[in-house]
């Protein structure tokens, strides 16, 4: 493959099996500039939010290239673990795929078959796509190692009590934290430093050591992300383009003004 391409070819997925720790942000704005920005400004990765970003699939195609111009993956979070749904993300140029809300093993399974082409898996196998760079490139139908990453979230009860078994699995590449959601399942709301909380983050950095996997966890700035890197998370992202730029602005506005804001407070 022609050193020039914006595809991963599955680098990401190597250099979190050789431990490295790696650092990236949401993008949820469905803009391609958006992604080029975070891309240009050191992402390791960016990972595309069609679950809950603004964008639908359609924000694929030019974010993928415009992130990896700078040599940056996207991994793109489906709305669910359909074959459809994951295949035509990773035909698009993907570099993997994060899906939620699943919380069997059976269902992890059944996700993780979508990734690979057969014998592997059942991804479906055609060359018109990104991914084989339009049928110039069929050495990834025929790879002998999975190329694209999988990243299964931890956010019910149900997946946490099961996350031992899901680490098991071959192509769980990543167990990723969805803090809020996490929270909310175990009565602890928006409280990250509760010690049920910090329990269950130590419950999944446990099942990924045991298993050779990567944790994976949404810090909402650098501080917070700094402090899991040190507990051990290896795939961290630090808030999204949208909560970035709007807390980058409140504080700006906020030094700008400070005696308008100070009377807004009093008043």
């Amino acid at each position: 493959m022609s050193n020039n391409s914006p595809l991963d070819a599955g680098t990401l997925r190597q250099r979190l099996a050789q431990g490295e720790t790696t650092v990236g942000t949401f993008v949820g704005m469905a803009s391609s500039t958006a992604a080029e920005v975070c891309a240009a400004a050191g992402a390791d990765w960016i990972l595309l939010d069609l679950e809950h970003g603004a964008g639908s699939e359609d924000a694929l195609r030019d974010s993928i290239l415009a992130a990896g111009a700078y040599g940056v993956p996207t991994v793109v979070r489906v709305e669910s673990g359909e074959r459809i749904r994951i295949g035509r993300v990773l035909d698009q140029g993907a570099a993997g795929v994060m899906v939620p809300r699943l919380d069997k093993p059976d269902q992890v399974v059944d996700a993780i078959t979508h990734l690979a082409y057969p014998p592997r898996g059942d991804r479906g196998v055609a060359t018109y796509n990104r991914s084989c760079r339009w049928g110039m490139d069929r050495s990834v139908l025929l790879a002998e190692e999975q190329a694209s990453l999988g990243v299964i979230q931890i956010e019910t009860l149900a997946a946490l009590d099961a996350v031992d078994e899901i680490a098991a699995q071959d192509g769980v590449d990543v167990l990723f934290v969805g803090p809020l959601d996490l929270s909310f399942a175990l009565g602890v709301p928006l409280q990250f430093d509760s010690p049920v909380f910090t329990t269950a983050l130590g419950r999944v950095l446990e099942a990924a050591h045991q298993h050779g996997k990567t944790a994976g966890i949404l810090a909402a700035n650098a501080a917070l992300a700094a402090g899991y890197v040190e507990l051990g998370f290896r795939f961290v992202a630090i808030g999204s383009d949208s909560t970035l730029l709007a807390t980058a602005l409140t504080e700006a506005f906020a030094t700008a003004r400070p005696e308008q804001d100070q009377q807004r407070k009093s008043s």
